[in-house]
Formats: structure tokens, sequence, C-alpha cells
């Protein structure tokens, strides 16, 4: 196994995003169009919070990724995405070694993070990522 392997290596580079100004049935067709589970929150080109798969279904009841169309759209018309983000996520840079994210990722509770190199969103990193780097290189 290579040693000091940088997130870059495993990260996504072309991020889906969301604007804070958004509405969450935006949110729910991005995650559902791309099969995503994480979306970081931008104001510009500022991250501000990160929105995920979990956080809808949190609210929904996970019916609307069930093919429940429908079944709770109203609570997406109620609330806005800064009220169910997560604020001002862990984000990381580039040249963090993939070994440290994935103790970050052991000790805090969260499953993705945002890549961010002055002050510009890089790049997405998710525990998936990681595992599957692991498993690559170790079998």
């Amino acid at each position: 196994m290579k040693k000091r392997e940088p997130i870059s290596h495993i990260m996504t580079k072309s991020v889906i995003t969301v604007s804070h100004n958004d509405d969450l049935k935006n949110v729910v067709e991005k995650l559902k169009s791309n099969s995503i589970r994480h979306l970081p929150v931008v104001n510009g080109k500022d991250v501000v919070g990160i929105i995920s798969r979990t956080d809808i279904n949190r609210l929904t009841f996970g019916a609307l990724f069930d093919g429940q169309d429908g079944a709770d759209e109203a609570i997406l018309e109620m609330l806005t995405i800064p009220q169910i983000m997560t604020s001002k996520p862990k984000t990381v840079s580039s040249d963090l070694i993939i070994r440290d994210l994935a103790e970050i990722f052991v000790k805090e509770e969260f499953h993705a993070a945002p890549v961010v190199d002055k002050g510009e969103l890089k790049g997405i990193v998710t525990t998936t990522d990681v595992l599957k780097y692991f498993l690559e290189e170790n079998y």
C-alpha cells in the first residue's frame, strides 16, 4: 500500500453542488439523478454547508427515495436548505493523506467532506471513496 497517498487521488473532482438559495426539491432531484448521497451547499464560491440523502430521509421518512413521489413533498416546500443542511462542514485539502482522512471519518460523525484548496471547492471525498481505496490496495 502506498503510505502517503493524498486524497486528490480518490476524490470526486467534478462536484455537483446546490446553492443555499435553491429549494429542497432541487436537492432531491440532484441526489436522485446523479445517484449520489451528499451535496455541498455553496454561496457563490464559498462552501457554507453540506446536505445529504440522510438529511432528506429524516424529513420524509425515506419515502422520496423509495419511489413514492409526492409522498412528502409538502415538507420540502415548507423548509429551506439552510434549515436542513449541516452548516460549516469540515473541509479538507486535496493534499491530506488518505489514512489521515480515514482517521477523521472514524472519529467524526459524518461521511463526506468537501475538498477545498485556497478557498475554492476542488472536490468531495466520502467514506465510500476511502473504503474502495483500501479494498483495492489490500486485495
